[in-house]
């Protein structure tokens, strides 16, 4: 084990996990990022793109739940991809009080164009793993991050 935590085995099991965990996410969040920033992109701001592609217009605190962000970031991100003319705020029609964040038809062209590589880019990161190893992985963060075990099959 790689911590240098002296509890008990399973506190220095559990640190040594959440350690690596915590790296390899960062490590391939890093990586795919760099790929983003040549494009002008944050991960932040990509992720947004993306949501608002595939789910259509969303309220800013769906985006806020969605994408793990707090909502001052989710202000933030949105009114950068605003000026930039990726997306835009327009009135709820079924709610007046409410504002959907919407992508522009320059938004849309842009995720169309970048989604492809960067979908590429995270087959390419996982491509270490089997597919089996894949899909292990996959079924155990869905577990460690629901702190529920699915029923036995």
């Amino acid at each position: 084990m790689s911590t240098h935590y002296r509890g008990g085995a399973a506190e220095r099991r559990a640190l040594d996990v959440y350690t690596r965990l915590m790296r390899s996410g960062k490590s391939v969040g890093t990586r795919l990022a760099r790929q983003l920033r040549e494009q002008g992109l944050t991960e932040t701001q990509f992720g947004c793109l993306e949501m608002l592609f595939h789910l259509g217009p969303l309220h800013p605190q769906e985006i806020t739940e969605k994408h793990f962000m707090t909502g001052g970031n989710t202000t933030f991100v949105v009114t950068t991809l605003e000026k930039e003319g990726l997306v835009e705020r327009k009135p709820d029609p079924n709610d007046g009080r409410a504002t959907l964040v919407r992508l522009t038809a320059k938004g849309r062209r842009l995720v169309a164009e970048l989604l492809p590589g960067h979908v590429a880019a995270i087959v390419r990161e996982f491509a270490i793993l089997s597919a089996a190893e894949q899909e292990e992985l996959g079924r155990l963060c869905r577990i460690v991050g629901t702190r529920e075990r699915p029923p036995a099959r």
